[in-house]
């Protein structure tokens, strides 16, 4: 080829690249949604963890798909998110699934169960041992389609005005806990669970409406102030070893998406997940540091309240079990997904970390 016919060529080729790029760009939607969080903006990683998600949105759609973020009682308090996205008050929230247990407990699962699954398993099931695929058979009779956002990692068992020696220390104690179910668990245990969003918390411990609270882990319990007020901090929170978070979509706004945007919205669902695990990670340490240094006591939950909790949830879900079968069919699955799991976690991770737990001090 000549070289004039050369340019000929190549120069229509860009041209013709130059004409559909704009063309794809315009093929895309220009959307604007609304998304309720579950969780007040003083809490930069759960909120924060929305911030990053729609942002994400918007890089990706050079700004057609645009998401706002309200925080929890800016349009509906935080534990009214699923209702507001599932009636299309807007069209998507970010929530902890167990919130809504009162009505199908089998929403536990959706974030974390007494004695479940630990951080990396909860994603692991979800991902490829069907979770993700039974907690939507749950969530589409609540018209909304969910999707794994964030975790805390394993958190804490919470700030307590007394210490915990016994099971007998636990009766008449009114405390806030994440979770109907852990809280029927608690319950049985002669605890009274309270359900409170998470600026609720500390009013109500400072004016001794509840004896005991936990949230999280030592970077969000900092920042909500209970130190102030209860010493005891303890560990671990077994109702929550891998409390994961969800972003769910009203089911028809979700349907009428393009398949680019929902690819772009599981994506950026994604990134979030990673954003939330990892900067929890990295402030935890010194947020503990600082709660000890504050007056925080730690103090692990003795062994025989341990084993008293656990018999209690295995008595409740045989319960639950007898009278709601998708509750039975999921929690069947968690359990042997977990038990599975750690045939190899004990082998590798734990023999890793145990390890470098006894030995850190001599490096």
């Amino acid at each position: 080829m000549k070289r004039r016919d050369f340019l000929k060529a190549g120069g229509a080729g860009l041209a013709s690249t130059a004409i559909a790029a704009p063309a794809i760009a315009q093929s895309m939607p220009e959307i604007k949604w609304r998304l309720t969080s579950s969780f007040p903006k003083s809490l930069d990683t759960l909120y924060g963890g929305s911030e990053i998600f729609v942002k994400a949105i918007a890089e990706a759609t050079d700004n057609k798909f645009q998401i706002q973020c309200f925080a929890a009682g800016e349009i509906v308090p935080g534990l009214q998110a699923l209702d507001a996205a599932s009636n299309g008050t807007v069209e998507m929230c970010n929530t902890a699934p167990y919130y809504y247990a009162g009505k199908d407990p089998t929403f536990t699962f959706g974030t974390a169960i007494p004695f479940g699954l630990n951080t990396r398993m909860q994603l692991a099931w979800q991902r490829f041992g069907g979770g993700l695929e039974l907690m939507n058979e749950l969530y589409k009779k609540f018209n909304v389609y969910g999707m794994p956002s964030g975790n805390t990692g394993a958190q804490m068992g919470g700030f307590f005005r007394k210490e915990i020696n016994t099971v007998d220390d636990l009766r008449g104690l009114k405390m806030r806990i994440g979770g109907v179910i852990a809280g029927r668990v608690m319950a049985k245990l002669g605890v009274v669970p309270q359900q409170l969003a998470g600026g609720d918390i500390y009013p109500a411990l400072e004016k001794g409406t509840v004896d005991a609270a936990e949230w999280v882990g030592p970077y969000d319990d900092e920042k909500l102030g209970f130190v102030k007020i209860a010493k005891y901090y303890y560990y671990p929170g077994w109702w929550e070893g891998g409390a994961q978070n969800a972003n769910m979509i009203n089911l028809d706004k979700w349907n009428e998406l393009p398949p680019a945007y929902r690819s772009i919205i599981r994506t950026a669902s994604a990134l979030q997940h990673e954003w939330e695990l990892a900067k929890y990670d990295a402030g935890n340490p010194e947020a503990l540091k600082r709660l000890v240094s504050q007056g925080a006591q730690l103090r692990p939950f003795p062994p025989a309240v341990m084993e008293a909790a656990l018999g209690a949830a295995l008595e409740l879900y045989r319960e639950v079990s007898a009278e709601n079968p998708l509750f039975k069919k999921v929690w069947e699955s968690t359990l042997a997904f977990r038990n599975d799991q750690y045939l190899w976690w004990q082998i590798a991770e734990y023999g890793y970390d145990t390890y470098l737990i006894r030995t850190r001090t001599r490096v």
